[in-house]
């Protein structure tokens, strides 16, 4: 892992495994809800189980956290995870109703901001994908 990736790999990974640990034993309320928004991205959610569907969530987000914080993980593995895992957040931002301000397609409303907000995982994926599949080709030129 470069050291540029360190503070990258380091406030993402611990933030998606804090957020996947709190998931652990989710409220079947909490779950169906979840689900629920889950469900307008991603509509094979909606026929899932509700305890099943938040013990995915969760084991999910704990085995990205970890392949973040794993300085073994190469980042373009890690990178791709994030990408995946936040383009999945903007779909479901962008399919939920009361998300975005009337009459405009991506500006945020006030309850979508805290979704909204999550663009920033794309952008570090990105970041972390990019530059681990460039500098694998660079190295193997070496």
């Amino acid at each position: 892992m470069k050291l540029s990736h360190v503070p990258l790999r380091l406030a993402t990974g611990a933030f998606i495994l804090n957020s996947g640990l709190s998931k652990r034993k989710l409220p079947l309320e909490a779950a169906e809800g979840l689900q629920g928004m889950a469900a307008n991205a991603i509509p094979q959610a909606k026929s899932m189980d509700p305890k099943v569907f938040g013990q995915a969530l969760s084991t999910g987000e704990i085995a990205l956290g970890a392949a973040l914080l794993l300085p073994f993980v190469p980042s373009a593995v890690a990178g791709a995870g994030l990408t995946a895992f936040g383009g999945g957040l903007i779909q479901m931002y962008l399919k939920t109703p009361g998300m975005t301000e009337e009459g405009s397609k991506f500006r945020p409303s006030q309850q979508g901001t805290a979704i909204a907000k999550d663009t920033w995982l794309v952008g570090v994926g990105l970041s972390l994908l990019i530059d681990g599949l460039t500098s694998r080709k660079s190295t193997r030129t070496d």
